[in-house]
């Protein structure tokens, strides 16, 4: 259906490790000889990847029904994710992409449910269809909890967007719920241990979970947080001016010219005989040029093509300045207004509003 699968090397850790286990498992129950019972782990494994793969078809063809384009789908260790190009317009496609996927798992889980009353009891295709509906609705339940990254932290994040007006607010407070349901989790965990009810291998996947809800909790909140600060970036201000100097200037004479700019902020350019900017300076590159050698060495060997380094246009908002980082990560952007380069926009700049460092406190 023209959506990229992309499947992570962790997975390939989990399908080993449910191979072996889910293969001794069946070995014990329906007496198998060790090569078939794993040969049957394997073939549950599929079938639990291709549940996972229908879950996140399920969000990533919701998306698509209201407009949202699709990266990608990517399968690791504990199950996957869908990647948009773009944010839900509005609450309830929000909602409704969120819950998509669950309610495939429900189904899947529904139907194997069925399919394992009908077939015989203790037969190898028996206890996969079971495992598949136990595992199917397991996931469906679990994925509706609400708390970020589960999808049922995004439809509370949708009815909180719903009813706060605020996008980042309502992804603030998802992700804290996410955060409150890991630690509940992770001590829910603990204590079904203490009663033997969860044997240790048990408690370990339970607290990698937790990890991992904890750890995507947190990049919920900061992604809230850097969201919120868009509006900030504004790109006119951000943009640093130029000075331009001709080709075989050396590097030690560019720089003392720049120091003697009034203008802060100053980025080296380097331009052609006909007085066209061709190059622009890279000044990690120029530092690691030593001191005593910068007289000697011409700006051009430092410097990179106008050509190879992106372009962004002045009058963007700050949301689609970010946008166009993402899609094109790069040190630093040409900034153009026409066909004229004004400029040039530093990632770390726009890093620096977007993730303020909190000054230390004093001793």
């Amino acid at each position: 259906m023209g959506i990229p699968i992309f499947v992570n090397g962790s997975m390939l850790l989990l399908a080993a490790l449910v191979t072996v286990v889910y293969g001794n498992y069946v070995r014990e129950q329906l007496a198998l000889a060790d090569p078939f019972s794993y040969l049957v782990g394997l073939g549950f494994v599929v079938c639990l990847l291709g549940s996972v793969l229908l879950h996140e078809l399920g969000h990533a063809l919701t998306a698509r029904r209201f407009g949202i384009g699709v990266r990608g789908i990517t399968l690791e260790l504990l199950g996957g994710w869908t990647e948009m190009d773009r944010d839900a317009p509005s609450p309830r496609v929000d909602a409704l992409v969120s819950l998509a996927g669950p309610a495939v798992s429900l189904v899947l889980g529904g139907a194997a449910s069925a399919a394992s009353f009908v077939l015989p009891d203790r037969t190898v295709v028996g206890q996969i269809v079971f495992q598949v509906a136990a595992s199917n609705i397991l996931v469906a339940i679990f994925n509706v909890l609400p708390g970020l990254p589960l999808d049922g932290g995004r439809a509370l994040r949708a009815g909180l967007w719903a009813l706060f007006k605020d996008r980042n607010r309502a992804t603030a407070a998802a992700g804290w719920a996410g955060r409150a349901l890991a630690g509940v989790t992770a001590l829910v965990a603990v204590w079904l241990y203490q009663l033997n009810t969860l044997t240790i291998f048990g408690l370990l996947f339970v607290l990698l979970v937790v990890f991992t809800l904890w750890q995507g909790a947190g990049q919920s909140i900061r992604l809230a947080r850097m969201t919120s600060r868009f509006p900030l970036v504004d790109l006119a201000s951000l943009t640093r001016p130029l000075l331009v100097v001709p080709a075989g200037t050396p590097l030690g004479e560019a720089q003392r010219r720049r120091s003697e700019d009034p203008r802060p902020n100053v980025v080296l350019a380097v331009s052609d005989s006909a007085g066209n900017l061709t190059a622009l300076v890279d000044p990690v590159a120029a530092e690691r040029v030593p001191v005593d050698r910068r007289p000697w060495v011409a700006v051009d060997t430092v410097a990179r093509s106008r050509d190879a380094v992106p372009a962004l246009r002045l009058g963007l908002t700050g949301e689609q300045v970010v946008r166009a980082l993402q899609a094109h990560p790069a040190a630093q952007y040409v900034v153009t207004s026409g066909e004229d380069v004004v400029g040039v926009l530093r990632v770390g700049d726009v890093a620096a509003i977007l993730e303020p460092r909190r000054p230390r406190p004093a001793r």
